[in-house]
Order: C-alpha cells, then sequence, then structure tokens
C-alpha cells in the first residue's frame, strides 16, 4: 500500500493565499465568538504540487489482488466531508481531454465557477439550514429522511447559500463534486459520481432508498440533482484509470477505479468494524463510530449508509469536550500527572458510589451544553467532588454520555461486540478499564495510525471483488488482530444506578 495526502494548510502557506478562515459579519474580519464563520479552499489549490503525490504510486505496485490473479491493485481514496467543488460549463471536455505533458492546475484551473469552495469547517449557513428543515417539517423529519438534522458544515446547506448569493456561477455550473469524488473524477478523467457513504453526509440522500430527496433538493438550488449526478453503491467500479495518469504517472492501463468515500467512512473500513461493534476515538474531540443495522435517527449524532455493507448503516457522533476536558482535570486534580490520575481510577469504586459528573468547558455539540455539573447519589448538585472522585466522575460521565446518544441511535451491546480504542487516552489502561465497564464489553487496540489510508486500501480492493459478492470480512480476514486489553469488571453487566 502506497499513501499519500494534502496538508491544506502547507499548501497555502507555499501559494500566498493566506488565511482562508474568515469570521465575523465582513470578509477578511475576524471573531472570536461562534458566529458566522465561513471557511472555503480554492480547489486550484487541491491541485498544488500533485505530481508530488502522483509520482510515488509510480513504482513498487505490488502484484496483488484478493482472487490471488494477475488484476492491477485498484485506486481508492478518501477525504474530508462535506466539502464541494464547483466544475463550471465545458469542465468536461477539459477533464476528458488532459494532455500528459502538463501538469493538472494548469489545465484546469479555469474549470471551476466557483473560486473559494467551502470545505467541513464552514459554520455560515445557518439561515440555509432553518430553511431546509422547514421545508421538510422540522428537524427531526429531516434526520429521519437523511440520516441527520441540518447541519452548517452539510454539502446540501452550502450549496443553498452559493446558489442565493451567486446564482449567476451557480447556473454555470455543470457539476458539483464532493472532494471525495472530486479527487476520484482526476483519476477518471471524467466525473465520478458520488458514493452513498459520503452522499449520506449532505442532507441531501434518503438513506433508507439511497436516492436523491426530492424536497431536499428542491429547498436548497434549482436542477440541483443533475448537478449533482445519480449515487452509487460505495464498492461501485466507477471506471478505469485515466490515460493522463498511465503517460504522466506510469500507473497500468487496466487499473480500476473505486468509488472515493469520505474519511469517516473509510475509518469504520480501516478498523474493521463489524455489526454490533464500536470505535471510539479518544483524541482532543472524542468521536464513536457505531455499525448499525436498524438505526434511529436523532436530532444529534449522524447517520450514513455503510461503506462497506450496502445493506447497513455507520452512526458517528462527534464529542468536543475529549482529551482537553480530561487534561484540564488531570492538572487540577492529579497535579498534572497520569500516573496520579490512573491511581485515582483505581482507588475508586465502578459507579463512583452514585457521585456523577458531565464536564464541558467548552460548549459541547452532543449535546449543545456547557458548565460543569456534579451530583450526589441523593442527587444534589454540588460544586465540587474530592479530587479522587472528581477524575472518575469525569471519565465515567464521558463515556457514559456516549453510551446514552449511541443508544439513541439504535445502539445496542451484542454478545460479540467488541469497543475498539484509538487515539491518545487510548493508552491509558485504566480509562479503557472505565470504557470497557460502561459499555459492558472487552476493549481493543489496534496499531493503525491512519485507519482512513488504510481503509481505502481495503475499500478498493473489496470494490475489485464486490462482483463476485464477497463479503468485506473476507477481504480483511487476513489483517493483524486487535489486541485486548480490558473487559468488563464483574457485575458491569448491571449498571450503576445513573445509567
Amino acid at each position: 500500500m502506497k499513501a499519500s495526502g494534502f496538508d491544506f494548510s502547507q499548501v497555502l502557506a507555499l501559494s500566498g493565499a493566506g488565511q482562508r478562515h474568515l469570521c465575523g459579519p465582513r470578509p477578511g474580519t475576524h471573531c472570536v465568538s461562534l458566529g458566522l464563520c465561513s471557511t472555503f479552499l480554492p480547489p486550484a489549490y487541491l491541485l498544488q504540487d500533485s505530481h508530488k503525490h502522483f509520482h510515488p504510486f509510480n513504482s513498487g505496485r505490488p502484484e496483488f489482488s484478493p482472487a490471488q490473479d494477475k488484476t492491477q491493485p485498484p485506486e481508492h481514496g478518501c477525504q474530508g466531508q462535506h466539502g464541494s467543488v464547483y466544475w463550471k460549463t465545458g469542465a468536461s471536455q477539459v477533464l476528458t481531454s488532459l494532455s500528459p505533458d502538463l501538469p493538472l492546475r494548469e489545465q484546469l484551473q479555469a474549470c471551476f465557477s466557483i473560486s473559494n469552495c467551502p470545505v467541513w469547517m464552514d459554520s455560515s449557513t445557518a439561515a440555509q439550514c432553518r430553511q431546509l428543515e422547514a421545508a421538510v417539517g422540522g428537524a427531526q423529519a429531516l434526520s429521519l429522511l437523511t440520516g441527520s438534522r441540518a447541519y452548517e458544515r452539510f454539502t446540501g446547506n452550502q450549496i443553498a447559500k452559493i446558489y442565493q448569493q451567486n446564482p449567476e456561477a451557480y447556473s454555470h455550473t455543470e457539476r458539483i463534486s464532493l472532494v471525495s469524488s472530486f479527487a476520484a473524477s482526476l483519476f477518471l478523467g471524467s466525473y465520478s459520481p458520488v458514493d452513498y457513504s459520503d452522499g449520506s453526509g449532505m442532507n441531501l440522500l434518503q438513506i433508507q432508498d439511497k436516492v436523491w430527496s426530492q424536497a431536499c433538493l428542491g429547498a436548497c438550488a434549482p436542477r440541483l440533482e443533475e448537478k449533482l449526478g445519480r449515487p452509487v453503491p460505495s464498492c461501485s467500479i466507477v471506471g478505469a484509470i485515466s490515460s493522463y495518469f498511465v503517460q504522466r504517472y506510469g500507473f497500468p492501463p487496466e487499473c480500476k477505479v473505486v468509488a472515493f468515500t469520505g474519511d469517516n467512512p473509510a475509518s469504520l473500513a480501516g478498523m474493521r468494524l463489524e455489526e454490533g461493534d464500536i470505535a471510539v476515538s479518544l483524541g482532543t474531540s472524542d468521536t464513536l463510530f457505531l455499525w448499525l443495522q436498524e438505526p434511529t435517527p436523532a436530532l444529534e449524532g449522524h447517520i450514513f449508509c455503510n461503506p462497506v455493507d450496502p445493506q447497513h448503516y455507520m452512526a458517528l457522533l462527534c464529542f468536543k469536550n475529549g482529551s482537553l476536558m480530561r487534561e484540564k482535570i488531570r492538572d487540577e486534580s492529579a497535579s498534572g500527572s497520569w500516573s496520579k490520575f490512573s491511581k485515582a481510577l483505581q482507588s475508586t469504586g465502578m459507579g463512583n458510589s452514585g457521585n456523577l459528573g458531565f464536564y464541558f468547558d467548552v460548549m459541547e455539540i452532543t449535546p449543545e451544553i456547557i458548565g460543569r455539573h456534579r451530583f450526589t447519589a441523593e442527587n444534589h448538585e454540588v460544586s465540587a467532588f474530592p479530587q479522587d472522585v472528581e477524575i472518575r466522575a469525569l471519565i465515567e460521565g464521558q463515556f457514559m454520555a456516549k453510551k446514552i446518544h449511541a443508544e439513541a441511535l439504535g445502539y445496542r451491546v451484542m454478545p460479540k461486540t467488541k469497543i475498539l480504542a484509538t487515539g491518545g487516552a487510548s493508552h491509558n489502561r485504566d480509562i479503557l478499564q472505565v470504557l470497557a465497564d460502561v459499555f459492558g464489553a472487552p476493549v481493543y487496540v489496534i496499531d493503525t495510525a491512519n485507519s482512513a489510508c488504510v481503509g481505502s486500501a481495503y475499500r478498493a480492493f473489496h470494490g475489485l471483488a464486490a462482483g463476485t459478492d464477497m463479503p468485506f470480512a473476507e477481504i480483511v480476514k487476513l489483517a493483524p488482530n486487535p489486541r485486548l486489553v480490558a473487559t468488563p469488571t464483574p457485575g458491569a453487566s448491571q449498571p450503576p444506578r445513573f445509567l
């Protein structure tokens, strides 16, 4: 497997593009508040120095396929979700007739109708979100339809804003790509379709029927369906590598391109989740990935189409108060020592004698709440706990919140459930023991440094074998097994009174 990627901050710095994160009422102004915030990336910079990323694939390509035949390894990639690229009228002709003698940027930089494309950090579409929810009967109705209530960063609302503020540019747009399908289009030399999994992060796709919602399309912009194209299953082979990459970079002409997807769906594939499993990323923010068969979309969290099983779904829950909150309590209650922090967890019992705490020093997103909230066994709110109690209250409270919100989306722990832990806090065995106790399931760790990248490789071979109905589990059966690090404490199946 060979991997390459873009660091957008470095690309922008090298190109002299400067700051592209604009907050406040006027372009170029900045503020600290959580108000309107436009974040965008010029599409030409996605092509910046592209030769540096494509040349590494020119050598050392393995002769391997799931069927052990001579089929050339397929291409697949993943990109950050929700971002979009706007191809102007006539761009498809340029894309299909690229000269191998010239770099991509030189040939494609004039092919975009929108010079500054929104990315996932953008939060400037609150008005369009409210309009979309109103058009379909409210936030819960939209969630049931598309898997999520309206979110400012989701692509449909970004498209609506562009149409409302720049209708002329929108009218000159012949195709709208997600960043994932944009990248696949470069490899194909033609427009690549959006895959189901990344497409379900747009507030536009009916996740049950796997088709664009006519109500949502109509609420966002006219003629939107023809600009998006028909979505396809995530394991689809969307075509062969373009002659441009064959001639310029030495790709084999037999190489197939599997539909690209978003980074979160690719991470689910990279962590090799199965039905009933959970992946918990314990980083600056905490993220839960869930494999679901029968989801119940809610006002918090996201339901996406599953990238490796079209009959199932994945859920995504993000919690802003993650490791930074843990580090604050460590500094306050354990003298900045993780060793003392762990000893506090070891010295306090499961359930914390009924003491419960929820800690949000920054505005949480699941749910929207701020502040520190401590409750005794008698349900009295108090302003402080003893240090050891404080530490366990934080960790149990964080994992309890994750379990509660996961269950609200339809998740249930199964006898075969595994919890896969990643991120910085996954190195602390005592924290993982609390995770095992709260969920009542064993916790494993995996040695995958970049699960999205590895997932893209797995999905490439799965796409190649999809015509044989080979299940994804068969593709990854020889991958290294995760390591068991914690099992539920006896009695953990009987949850504390606050669960």
